[in-house]
């Protein structure tokens, strides 16, 4: 199943992995990761709570090992917002609650997928950034030492779902769904965060 959403949904990779080139500028600063974390947070927080809703989800994966939004949230702390600060952050309201584990897991495969870019991203920034990825990296390291491990379980449940043909064009549907989400929400960010620079 992971090898037909990666197929299938090839034409939204190059979005969702430009979702870190932010942190690859030349020029880049606290500034920016902090741009990034609280982008990456409007959105992961927004999912987490959907799928907290999903009827037996919880049952089925288990979403407190994978939630990450905390750790964006600490990683803000460590640089510098207050609490009220990132309960105020905008969240992105166009992620639908639903209707089972199928689409759930087709949204969660985005998310679970750019986990795959973490320890090169982190890497990258202990470089440009060494004082802030020393107390404020801790959403790159969610997976640290286990994210192989966590994809191939992903994996694992992904084909436990998709039983019938039916339900892994779900997953495969909401998977879609899921990138579009995210691309546009990473545009109204963006502007969001210009406005305010501004």
């Amino acid at each position: 199943m992971v090898e037909r959403l990666t197929a299938e949904t090839r034409a939204h990779h190059a979005n969702a992995d430009s979702l870190f080139d932010l942190l690859f500028a030349d020029d880049v600063s606290t500034a920016h990761y902090l741009v990034f974390l609280r982008r990456t947070y409007g959105f992961e927080a927004a999912l987490e709570a959907m799928l907290s809703t999903t009827p037996n989800l919880g049952l089925m994966i288990d979403l407190h090992e994978r939630a990450k939004s905390t750790y964006l949230a600490q990683d803000m702390l460590a640089l510098g917002l207050r609490p009220y600060a990132i309960a105020q952050l905008p969240q992105c309201l166009d992620i639908p609650h639903f209707a089972g584990a199928a689409e759930a897991l087709g949204w969660m495969y985005v998310v679970e997928r750019m986990t795959l870019a973490h320890s090169v991203v982190r890497r990258h920034l202990l470089t440009k950034l060494p004082r802030e990825m020393h107390y404020a990296s801790s959403y790159f390291q969610c997976y640290s030492g286990v994210v192989g491990l966590r994809w191939r379980e992903f994996g694992s449940k992904l084909d436990d779902i998709a039983s019938q043909p039916s339900i892994a064009n779900r997953i495969v549907a909401a998977a879609h769904e899921a990138f579009a989400c995210q691309h546009r929400w990473a545009g109204r960010e963006q502007a969001y965060a210009h406005v305010r620079a501004i």
